[in-house]
């Protein structure tokens, strides 16, 4: 009798997880249609680079100043020296902070980030939910990320109608 009831659970799961809708999508393809998405990655490009370079060149007057510094020790006076090793180290305390200020967990480049891509995102995870809502699916999955799909068939691929919800064309 266990055995029966065990049997017929297992084929209503399985009957179940099959009766499912399942679709996929491609967000890289997604926002790479998106004329303001690329938009939004240039300007965070060119704070990048701007930010990087700021901090390019304060690391070559730190690496000036240990220069000078190493060439001109023997002729300090310990005050000096220790004058001098200060300074470098305050500079160095200096830069580390503009790369945290920069790019670091709270950093700009993450709330720049926050401000000109996750609006994007946002919309396209509920156009996203709204197809799987109308369409009745329980699982749409994305290509893009670190899921491995070996194959997919084309037909349940909802990437288009995404941007069709947003009022794109592909």
């Amino acid at each position: 009798m266990k055995k029966t009831i065990l049997s017929v659970l297992i084929c209503l799961c399985f009957g179940m997880l099959y009766s499912q809708k399942y679709a996929y999508v491609d967000t890289e393809y997604i926002m790479s249609n998106i004329p303001i998405y690329e938009t939004a990655q240039d300007q965070l490009n060119d704070f990048t680079e701007q930010w990087k370079q700021e901090i390019d060149e304060l690391k070559e007057s730190i690496d000036k100043m240990y220069k000078d510094y190493q060439a001109e020790r023997v002729l300090l006076t310990e005050d000096l020296r220790l004058r001098r090793e200060e300074e470098i180290v305050s500079k160095e305390r200096e830069m580390r902070e503009l790369q945290q200020r920069y790019f670091g967990r709270e950093g700009l480049l993450f709330k720049k980030r926050e401000e000109l891509i996750k609006p994007i995102q946002d919309d396209i995870y509920n156009a996203i939910k709204e197809i799987a809502r109308e369409e009745s699916y329980a699982v749409i999955f994305d290509t893009a990320g670190s899921l491995n799909m070996l194959y997919t068939d084309p037909r349940h691929d909802r990437s288009d109608d995404v941007l069709r919800k947003l009022g794109y064309k592909n």
